[in-house]
């Protein structure tokens, strides 16, 4: 292994850590400044802003690993799956076992990165819902006054408030996955009770 080699290897470990770290800080204390991260990833300041130019950047990367895992989630949550309904109920479930880690860190990133720079990073996760609305509207399943690129982002919006409101203590943690996907099932104009009932079966096999 050569010296550069070696060199590189230590700077992507020390990039990881101080993500890691940061992530851990900002959302133990959202006004943790870089020389508190640095602090306690072990490296000094120097380091911290030789991968990262301003907390902004620092942030905008959080931000962006937050939404490749929420994408993956997303994906993983209905592949193999043929009704909509249970598709997008799955896909909800699944995204919110990410994003309950995640929506401190949202809330953080609205200060710096925008809410339009956060929905410029979601862009394939919404084409894929309005995919699977499309096809939902198509077959009967889903009910809407609203084309499906419109319904996709009504539930963006529901799933980014639901994080408010955790914040806020006006919904349990526990309760928030389900509560967001019967929420926005039935935002598709799925009937509530069946909305409740295919959640609450879906939660009981996770």
């Amino acid at each position: 292994m050569t010296a550069m080699t070696t060199g590189n290897s230590r700077a992507d470990a020390n990039r990881r850590r101080i993500l890691d770290v940061a992530l851990a800080e900002l959302l133990r204390d959202p006004d943790a400044s870089m020389d508190q991260i640095a602090r306690a990833a072990g490296v000094v300041r120097r380091t911290v802003y030789g991968h990262f130019p301003s907390r902004e950047a620092l942030i905008g990367t959080l931000v962006d690993q937050a939404v490749q895992a929420l994408a993956a989630a997303h994906a993983g949550g209905r592949e193999g799956v043929d009704d909509p309904a249970e598709a997008v109920a799955r896909s909800v479930l699944a995204v919110w076992e990410i994003a309950d880690r995640y929506r401190l860190l949202v809330a953080l990133a609205q200060r710096t990165v925008t809410m339009q720079g956060i929905r410029e990073r979601l862009t394939p996760v919404r084409e894929n819902s309005v995919r699977l609305l499309q096809q939902g509207l198509d077959e009967g399943v889903f009910t809407s006054p609203l084309p499906a690129p419109a319904l996709a982002y009504v539930h963006e919006q529901i799933l980014f408030a639901l994080m408010e409101a955790v914040n806020d203590g006006l919904v349990p943690p526990s309760e928030a996955g389900r509560s967001a996907a019967v929420t926005v099932l039935t935002a598709a104009g799925v009937p509530a009770g069946r909305a409740a009932d295919l959640v609450a079966k879906l939660a009981a096999d996770i």
